[in-house]
């Protein structure tokens, strides 16, 4: 059994433990959310099922508070950047979200997360936009959410280790107000297989997966807008899913592929964050 206790090498290997945060009921989340508006008792009802749905298939999950007002807080992949050699807490354009890096710092330093640096002004980044291949491959997708700036610095952070960072362009889809990630398009299922909405992915990306032997499924416009392309893999080959998104369900089941559905109309579909926005991947064990 290993004996580390943080660091996340890739996005496909066993989830050993994972920080998430219960949703707040108390904000603008259609105003400044830019949200479809929740059912306030069913988003904790979900999230709180995901919790158990995390610990079922093995993670140890911690949970911070809810923040009253910062209503995306709950998507706890975007203000941080787990690596193998600590966290890289993230500087986060949208401005409801602005005050998340720092509470995620508290949060952080009570479970003893080692920090290895944070993004300045006028870098800026989300979590979404970033994917692992394996530890020393980082893709950055560049978008209205993280600048080129951002990936400088974090290509700076990384220098030391080792760690290539490859960055893609992303399009404008629907513009600066609407949230397009990387992992809006592509999610790794196993460490050689991808989920991928192609009609959004840049070109040099899917060039680059081929030239790393990925082979990917296809998501359909109509379940990419339900997350059916953020999937949150917690073992090669077993993922959690949105429920509701039965085509690209039935092709992961049908190659063999464990998938584990969790509802979230309310906590993932209406606020446009799937079950890996969810999370903050604290260890993964190769």
């Amino acid at each position: 059994m290993s004996d580390l206790k943080w660091g996340t090498p890739d996005m496909v290997s066993p989830l050993a433990r994972v920080l998430v945060r219960t949703p707040t009921t108390v904000g603008k989340f259609v105003e400044e959310g830019f949200w479809r508006q929740p059912d306030s008792v069913a988003l904790i009802k979900e999230h709180q099922s995901f919790i158990e749905l995390l610990r079922s298939l093995g993670a140890v999950v911690d949970v911070a508070e809810s923040i009253d007002g910062l209503v995306d807080s709950v998507y706890m992949h975007d203000p941080m950047l787990m690596t193998p050699h600590g966290a890289i807490l993230l500087r986060m354009v949208k401005p409801v979200r602005s005050d998340e890096p720092a509470h995620f710092r508290k949060t952080l330093e009570g479970l003893g997360v080692p920090i290895l640096g944070e993004l300045s002004s006028p870098g800026f980044a989300d979590g979404g936009d970033k994917v692992w291949l394996d530890e020393k491959t980082l893709l950055i997708g560049h978008s209205y959410r993280t600048n080129q700036e951002g990936i400088n610095q974090i290509r700076e952070l990384l220098a030391p280790f080792g760690v290539e960072v490859h960055s893609f362009d992303l399009p404008h889809y629907e513009g600066p107000g609407a949230v397009l990630h990387l992992m809006s398009v592509l999610s790794p299922i196993s460490y050689d297989k991808a989920v991928v909405y192609e009609p959004l992915a840049p070109v040099r990306l899917l060039e680059f997966l081929k030239s790393r032997g990925i082979s990917w499924f296809t998501v359909s416009e109509k379940e990419m807008l339900t997350q059916g392309s953020n999937i949150l893999a917690v073992a090669p080959g077993v993922v959690v899913l949105a429920a509701g998104n039965p085509e690209i369900e039935n092709k992961l089941r049908s190659a063999g592929i464990s998938v584990h559905l969790f509802t979230g109309e309310n906590v993932a579909v209406k606020g446009d964050g799937g079950p890996t926005c969810l999370t903050a991947p604290l260890l993964r064990i190769k």
